[in-house]
């Protein structure tokens, strides 16, 4: 693995029952980098999450993570290796407290003397946290939910952060606090690996981008060199990407 990669998969084969999702995809995400992850509906985008991240099986290939083979990890394994996932929708327990759905985001901590520390910190990244310590989660507002979840999931200082569809449910407005919040991330040294149905607007804050089709990958390149390809729009029109455009 080069130093500037953290992740990378060789020809990953996964899916669910009979059904073949990832064939054969091979990608490298670089460090401290943004990655935005596209694709039409069915392209491997959050199966690819799920495989990262081992809630999913690989039948065939290999995943490394930080220089170790990751392929056969469990979640739980993942976490400790530095690894988190922000999954779509809302993932918090309503009835409880913001600082009760926060300190959950530590009880894989290996030293749970650390967890006020760790939440302490967390409030002082994110100031509204604090304000709303005592409410219930569900008194927040879609922007503030998926702020909170994003915390959470940083509580036990990731390296590299899945997080897919931040945007859905969210006013133009949060979307914007939302990308800022990754790109500070981004900027402290930690990798996002992103999921975002408005692909344009995430590729524009991010470093990266990798087109999906069919389970493989169809392009991988600068998110640049990404937004300014004409076969980008082609593919979200509902066509295929041509053998002859496709890079190897």
């Amino acid at each position: 693995m080069a130093a500037d990669t953290i992740l990378t998969l060789q020809d990953v084969v996964a899916g669910y029952g009979r059904m073949t999702i990832l064939n054969g995809l091979s990608a490298a995400i670089r460090r401290a980098k943004i990655t935005t992850v596209i694709g039409p509906n069915g392209a491997g985008k959050s199966t690819l999450f799920k495989t990262v991240f081992g809630l999913l099986g690989v039948r065939s290939g290999k995943v490394t993570f930080d220089g170790q083979d990751t392929t056969s990890l469990s979640p739980r394994r993942m976490l400790d290796a530095g690894m988190c996932y922000v999954p779509q929708g809302r993932n918090l327990f309503p009835e409880l407290s913001v600082r009760h759905n926060l300190e959950l985001g530590g009880v894989a901590l290996s030293d749970q003397s650390r967890l006020g520390a760790r939440v302490d910190a967390m409030m002082d990244r994110f100031p509204m946290l604090r304000e709303k310590a005592d409410a219930q989660a569900s008194t927040l507002s879609g922007g503030q939910q998926k702020l909170l979840e994003v915390a959470r999931g940083l509580l036990l200082d990731p390296k590299l952060v899945l997080i897919d569809e931040p945007s859905i449910g969210l006013s133009p407005l949060m979307v914007e606090e939302v990308f800022a919040i990754l790109k500070s991330l981004r900027d402290s040294g930690v990798t996002i690996l992103l999921i975002e149905q408005n692909a344009r607007q995430a590729l524009a804050i991010s470093d990266y981008g990798l087109v999906l089709e069919q389970g493989q990958t169809r392009i991988e390149d600068s998110a640049a060199a990404v937004l300014a390809d004409p076969r980008i729009a082609q593919l979200f029109l509902g066509g295929g990407l041509t053998a002859s455009g496709d890079k190897p």
